[in-house]
């Protein structure tokens, strides 16, 4: 019974957490308990328990005695996001590099083909799997620090790229060619062990990122 409460628990926290990061719960939004009971097919006190860890990891809000909100957004939080992602992703990339062995290239280089190809359907105008582009997108990024030896450097990142993803799926915009020559260019430094070149690269396309969805928020 314990088991099955911690699953469910489980799937209820993800499947939030993907509506927040991707627009489907708004930001700055009240978040009704009974409407996410029915929507999810759970119990309020899973819901309770869900909606305090999402709190705790910074996408709601649950001011004392108010319920819960989804987090708002704003130009100065993405800007603190970003920044913190620079910090935590540059340093594990470097790690990662220094660490490399073949298994890890491997990661990075089928990760970078499924990205590629997604990357050229988005240039030929085919913009129909923007999630499945997010998720390739992630999985790059996620392959080049995979070889770093920190959980908790890992576990830390996944949090910042969902804050930094959700920012990025309000405005649904992409850099392009721009953000797919960033994506080779980390590929080639990563697989020649370049781990200056690389972390140069990683910031350049975080801060580009930044500017763009910046400039493209309402």
């Amino acid at each position: 019974m314990q088991r099955t409460r911690q699953t469910i628990g489980a799937t209820t926290y993800h499947k939030i957490k993907h509506d927040i990061v991707f627009g489907i719960l708004p930001p700055g939004s009240k978040i009704k308990l009974d409407d996410l009971k029915a929507r999810y097919e759970t119990s309020l006190s899973t819901l309770r328990e869900t909606l305090h860890r999402l709190a705790s990891e910074g996408f709601v809000d649950a001011p004392e005695q108010r319920g819960f909100f989804v987090k708002p957004v704003s130009g100065a939080d993405l800007q603190e996001i970003a920044d913190l992602r620079v910090l935590l992703e540059c340093h594990a990339l470097r790690q990662s590099i220094l660490n490399g062995d073949t298994e890890w290239e491997g990661r990075v280089v089928a990760a970078h083909h499924k990205l590629h190809l997604m990357e050229q359907r988005l240039a030929d105008g085919d913009d129909s799997q923007k999630e499945t582009w997010k998720r390739y997108d992630w999985e790059f990024h996620q392959a080049l620090i995979s070889n770093c030896k920190s959980a908790n450097v890992l576990s830390l990142h996944a949090t910042l790229y969902e804050k930094y993803l959700r920012y990025q799926m309000l405005v649904l915009t992409n850099r392009g060619k721009v953000a797919a020559g960033e994506h080779r260019a980390m590929l080639d430094r990563a697989l020649t062990r370049d781990a200056d070149g690389a972390s140069q690269i990683l910031k350049t396309h975080i801060n580009g990122g930044l500017e763009h969805t910046i400039n493209a928020m309402p």
